[in-house]
């Protein structure tokens, strides 16, 4: 997967300082739950305007500091960025907003879509922030890594070679990524989390995920059970399958959701490839494999590759609301050998491109500026985090035995998109194992009642997905069937707009299986 809404675009955003406020100890932080965290939950954030050009002037800035390693607590420390929107009125606390990737950074996500959770303003304060490893929170990058790894896995039979250049990759991003890479993953995210809760002053964590938010919150409500309020999962990951067929699953997903694409182009005049739907999606492949071939330059100091065009046009299609900005910025390519349109919808737009590696201090890790953010930064921690949350890492035998097999399914799932997914799983090879918790742990939740949206035409998280997960989950799950398109409900529908509203507002949930129709272009039910 990766975020949620292309709209969610990148902008700049700040930071304030932050202060300490003697308070009294949850249950976490006592002497007798492992090491004593009392000072990471005494904070109290501080909040300031947000700086930046774009950044709108109501949104607030400030931070936390949570431990590098939760083992060691006394060691070294890293800052997270948050940012809200204050209530408008009476504020009854807090609600953590994630926007998914694993990756995706929250601040600017919130700054380019504020407008869709100011209802949420009538009764809390919408808070959002850059997980460990993300944005402005320690970011990590690949530097040329992934670059390394997507010619490994894309044509050849010397797996050894491929094998080579993939833990080469790895190497190359623990260089670029210093100390915070061994310590990201969701486990440790969402201990992140209920620091978050204590220093925004709440009993419980009232929480709204979309896509891998899902399951960061998941885990959170296995983690803290107590401490979980109102918890709305959009979008629903799973917690069961494998890479490899997480992988597979998001290929064909985004193919089906190119070929609609293209379908829509090609009866346009606009359409770059003209109106013949058929050739359409073959030149479609050939473009990639042209730019693979022959990068061409952009205007952020690299070269911007046919695997960059796959990462762009793989974030405009989750939503049909960014088809024509997408059309428009292929067009720009094709007829003029310019990217820069689709170096913005995947990110490039605000972010600087840098192979420099991002130095943290060994012992506090402070937030870096906007402008020092890796380019590569989601993509990179998205691998990372997903890596981290795998127990499974083959050994090269089984990685040589398999990875032609898996080029051949992947290629078969989807032409376009097959080579850039079997890069993100084959990533995690030459990294140490991850963690059993999410498959293991994340059970019969003995939590509050939690809504899981599923939405029936969804690119990247399918609806099977969220019946698997309110299975694992148990009888804390309530299902809302959204029968639409798209990824994710909240934006693109207006009755799961308004039911999630409903619950995070008043606590009203809507029955077990209950539906939203698909909408016209209006916005009404059809």
């Amino acid at each position: 997967m990766l975020s949620v809404h292309q709209r969610f675009a990148v902008v700049g955003a700040t930071t304030a300082t932050l202060t300490l406020l003697a308070a009294a100890l949850p249950a976490t932080a006592t002497a007798g739950d492992g090491p004593d965290l009392s000072r990471f939950y005494h904070q109290k954030v501080t909040w300031t305007a947000c700086e930046g050009d774009e950044v709108p002037k109501d949104l607030q800035c400030g931070k936390i500091t949570v431990p590098l390693d939760y083992a060691r607590p006394g060691a070294a420390t890293l800052d997270l960025a948050l940012a809200r929107y204050k209530a408008t009125g009476h504020s009854r606390g807090s609600v953590l907003l994630n926007f998914g990737g694993p990756g995706g950074a929250g601040i600017p996500g919130l700054a380019a879509s504020g407008n869709d959770f100011m209802g949420l303003t009538n009764g809390y304060d919408v808070v959002t922030f850059d997980p460990r490893g993300v944005g402005r929170s320690s970011p990590v990058s690949c530097g040329d890594g992934a670059d390394e790894i997507f010619g490994a896995t894309a044509t050849g039979t010397d797996v050894q070679a491929a094998l080579k250049a993939v833990k080469k990759a790895a190497d190359t991003c623990a260089a670029h990524s210093g100390a915070v890479l061994p310590h990201i993953g969701t486990v440790n995210a969402a201990r992140d989390l209920d620091v978050m809760r204590q220093a925004l002053g709440d009993k419980k964590l009232n929480y709204l995920g979309f896509s891998y938010g899902t399951r960061l919150g998941a885990v959170y409500a296995a983690r803290f059970p107590k401490k979980t309020g109102r918890m709305v999962l959009d979008g629903v990951d799973t917690l069961t399958e494998p890479l490899t067929e997480q992988g597979l699953t998001g290929a064909r997903g985004q193919q089906t959701a190119l070929d609609d694409f293209i379908t829509w182009c090609a009866k346009n005049l606009a359409c770059p490839f003209g109106q013949d739907a058929r050739s359409a999606g073959e030149q479609v492949v050939q473009l990639v494999k042209s730019l693979d071939a022959e990068p061409v330059p952009s205007d952020y100091g690299r070269e911007f590759t046919g695997q960059d065009l796959v990462g762009a046009m793989g974030q405009a299609l989750y939503s049909k609301a960014m088809w024509p900005v997408l059309e428009q910025a292929l067009a720009l390519l094709v007829q003029d050998g310019d990217p820069h349109g689709l170096d913005q919808l995947y990110g490039g737009a605000s972010l600087p491109s840098t192979s420099t590696p991002v130095r943290h201090g060994p012992k506090h890790s402070g937030l870096v500026d906007a402008e020092d953010v890796p380019l590569d930064n989601l993509p990179a921690a998205l691998m990372a985090i997903n890596c981290a949350d795998d127990p499974d890492r083959p050994a090269a035998g089984e990685v040589a035995r398999q990875i032609a097999g898996l080029r051949a399914a992947y290629e078969e799932a989807s032409p376009v998109f097959g080579r850039y997914r079997l890069a993100q799983v084959l990533m995690c090879y030459g990294r140490p194992k991850g963690t059993s918790y999410i498959r293991d742990k994340v059970r019969h939740v003995p939590a509050s009642k939690m809504l899981l949206v599923g939405t029936r035409g969804d690119p990247a998280t399918p609806y099977r997905w969220t019946e698997e997960t309110a299975r694992r989950l148990g009888s804390a799950a309530v299902v809302l069937d959204n029968r639409g398109e798209g990824h994710t409900g909240y934006a693109s529908s207006k009755c799961v707009h308004r039911k999630v509203d409903d619950f995070l507002l008043y606590g009203s949930l809507p029955a077990d299986g209950s539906s939203c129709g698909p909408e016209n272009t209006d916005g009404t039910d059809g």
